[in-house]
């Protein structure tokens, strides 16, 4: 039980951020500001799909800055204008003229004035007058032994019982703000305080004026049977026919305008404050009457916005946070960023499409957010995973392999198995009585100086480091991933030991009073790879009898006298790369059948000082008599370093040598044979020289090496 939940724990360990994310995500839905930046995109969408014609045959009489200015009148207008204005408008014979303005005083103009308009509306006959609810919220005080007192009062104004008389209906005809100040929904059916006979459902404003118009023979669509609306906006003031209350006044109105219409007087001032925040209108400067425009329209048309249930959206933006971890998860960096970005274009291009074409209201903030937490927790919380991971293994493998370690997020590259590894040991001759002649913090420094040349030197072919054992180095090649020239690059490794040390002893060799050798042994074989160790702590390393036998025959290099010792198992892969000399066999503890070892020669190991040398050579194979052009890189009594060197010229190569005088001043022929090859460089071993030729390199060499230092010398005085 205790091993399934470890690995139930393992495969969901990675997911937990997008658990985490998707709880957030349900919190700010719930308790935060998603909600309204929810509403907000609801607004966006109109701006996207754009104006709409209106359905309804909607006039608008705006009661406007020119009507203030050309009738050189003050609010509130005289009532027996408005009469005047309303017996103008039914002599088209409209199908309803709604008012939005509240009549609930008596004018100040006197009875008479209220009797006009109450008149003019009687003679209409089609006229829907609005009532306001206000709410009045009552401070609650402490009255006696402590009880509160007071309640929230809902006040009705309704127009005065002269005016309203003769009305078509009366209706509520105020607009409730979202929490944002913003107006998007309108009611369809509304409760009214009465004080005789408590609430009654009363028909909204808009609703009212479509059960007129329905009832006059508009084809309508049937209201909804739901308390409000989402208005689908059509547009503006802008998108609906208007003619300024003014020309309405001096009867300067095309004949048969009002014919059939719905007809909607109202304030579209600023002064009077009857404007609003809403859809196209998001600064606030949408008047009432236009609200109440395309609210009509929508009843008329019935294709009010239906809005997805928000327990859908909720749960749709947990799955998208969800989604987003997992891609994460799942996917490469890039790969995954595409996705998540395909599926935010896709979900933002549903949203578009079923708002414009099905008038459908997809809450898509609460998606988008949580599908972009998911990924972008998710990704942050792999970097932190990936920087920890690179600073633990980073000891172990090379920078390449060291990503692609860190990018295997199921950890399978190091997991325990079977497989096929070259591993090499190797560590520094006698280091037990050097270490003796020196103070601990010279060992220390000689040791990081050491251990880290050579850790570069593992990590540029490709090994990787298992342990340092004290002065020694333990590494494996074709591990964790598949590298089908880990013999070849193990032994480039060691060749490259022998050549760095060199440098290395002479910067020590006086304070040690002696040179610095290290002895290397190499196995192939199978062995068992992969983290291994205790619960408390786990190593990636190497195990079984390949590593044994790589041990032991770095412990007998110096019995042999040679610096490089392979297996047979390993000369196999090489054969005929390298020089290399069969030395004997051995018994390996635990195993009956001795094993052949070969030594390597140190080709590349410069057992004389060089010095740079650039002129023109030409080889002659001794075997086949083939010819080559190619350069020189440097010079020593011992050989050559070329350039340009073809790949048929192998290892083991032996050839004729005419260098051109050159610097020189002498021209050198002599014999040698390819030792080391590197891409289309190679080191040449002289076999023979011609006589008198070895003291005239030697001193070429010994001036080579006199500049090189003047010219540190110079340098480091220009640094100063």
């Amino acid at each position: 039980m205790g091993r399934l939940w470890a690995r139930l724990s393992k495969q969901f360990r990675p997911y937990l951020v997008g658990t985490a994310t998707a709880a957030v995500t349900l919190g700010l839905i719930l308790f935060g500001p998603v909600e309204r930046s929810e509403l907000l995109w609801f607004d966006q969408l109109f701006e996207l799909r754009g104006m709409r014609p209106p359905t309804a045959p909607i006039v608008i009489v705006t009661i406007d800055e020119s009507s203030f200015a050309e009738l050189n009148l003050q609010w509130p207008f005289p009532r027996a204008l408005h009469g005047k204005v309303i017996d103008r408008i039914a002599a088209d014979r409209p199908l309803a003229i709604g008012i939005d303005v509240l009549f609930d005083s008596e004018s100040r103009f006197g009875r008479e004035d209220d009797a006009a308009l109450s008149a003019a509306i009687a003679r209409a006959g089609n006229v829907v007058l609005g009532l306001s609810i206000a709410h009045d919220a009552q401070v609650l005080v402490e009255v006696g032994g402590g009880k509160q007192h007071g309640t929230a009062r809902e006040v009705v104004s309704m127009p005065l019982p002269v005016i309203r008389e003769g009305a078509a209906a009366v209706a509520p005809f105020n607009v409730e703000p979202d929490p944002d100040s913003h107006v998007r929904r309108v009611p369809v059916r509304r409760q009214v305080p009465d004080p005789m006979r408590g609430y009654e459902w009363w028909l909204g404003f808009d609703a009212e004026l479509h059960r007129l118009v329905t009832a006059k023979g508009l084809p309508t669509r049937p209201l909804p049977a739901v308390r409000e609306i989402l208005v689908n906006f059509r547009g503006p003031l802008a998108a609906f026919e208007r003619i300024p209350y003014y020309r309405v006044v001096a009867n300067e109105v095309p004949e048969h305008l009002f014919r059939d219409k719905i007809v909607l007087i109202g304030s579209t001032s600023e002064v009077m404050h009857d404007v609003f925040a809403a859809a196209f209108a998001r600064g606030g400067d949408m008047p009432g009457v236009a609200i109440h425009a395309n609210a009509v329209d929508t009843f008329v048309r019935g294709d009010r916005v239906h809005e997805v249930p928000r327990i859908a959206s909720t749960i749709l933006a947990v799955v998208a946070a969800l989604t987003g971890s997992a891609l994460a998860v799942r996917l490469r960096a890039v790969r995954a960023l595409a996705v998540t970005a395909l599926l935010l274009a896709a979900g933002i291009a549903l949203a578009y499409v079923a708002f414009a074409r099905a008038d459908v209201w997809l809450r898509g903030v609460a998606v988008t957010f949580g599908l972009v937490l998911g990924y972008g927790g998710t990704v942050v919380e792999n970097f932190v995973r990936e920087q920890r991971e690179k600073q633990r293994l980073s000891r172990f493998f090379s920078p390449d392999v060291l990503r692609a370690v860190v990018r295997d997020r199921d950890g399978r590259s190091l997991r325990p198995r079977r497989r096929l590894v070259t591993v090499l040991f190797s560590d520094i001759r006698g280091f037990t009585t050097i270490s003796e002649r020196l103070q601990p913090e010279q060992v220390d420094e000689m040791l990081r100086e050491y251990l880290s040349v050579m850790t570069e030197v593992v990590f540029r072919h490709g090994g990787t480091i298992d342990k340092y054992i004290g002065d020694g180095i333990m590494a494996l090649y074709n591990a964790p991933y598949e590298d089908p020239a880990h013999a070849l690059n193990a032994i480039r490794t060691a060749l490259e030991f022998q050549e760095r040390a060199i440098p290395f002893s002479a910067r020590w060799e006086s304070k040690l009073g002696a040179t610095i050798r290290c002895g290397v042994g190499i196995n192939s074989g199978e062995a068992v790879v992969g983290s291994l160790g205790s619960r408390q702590r786990s190593e990636y390393t190497a195990v079984g009898d390949t590593v044994n036998l790589a041990a032991r025959l770095e412990s007998v290099t110096k019995d042999y006298g040679v610096p490089i010792i392979i297996s047979e198992f390993t000369y196999e892969y090489v054969k005929g790369h390298f020089p290399t000399s069969e030395l004997d066999t051995v018994t390996v503890k635990g195993k009956s059948q001795p094993v052949k070892i070969y030594g390597v020669r140190p080709s590349s190991k410069r057992r004389h000082p060089r010095a740079p040398l650039d002129a023109a050579a030409q080889l002659t194979a001794a075997v086949d008599g083939r010819v080559c052009r190619v350069r020189t890189v440097d010079i020593s009594e011992g050989g050559l370093g070329l350039v340009g060197v073809p790949d048929e010229w192998s290892v083991g190569s032996t050839i004729e040598i005419r260098l051109d005088a050159g610097e020189l001043g002498r021209r050198i022929v002599a014999g040698g044979t390819i030792v080391s090859r590197r891409g289309d460089r190679a080191g040449v071993q002289f076999t023979s020289l011609e006589a008198g030729l070895a003291p005239i390199i030697a001193e070429y060499v010994a001036r080579g090496r006199d500049r090189d230092e003047i010219d540190e010398a110079e340098a480091g005085a220009g640094r100063r």
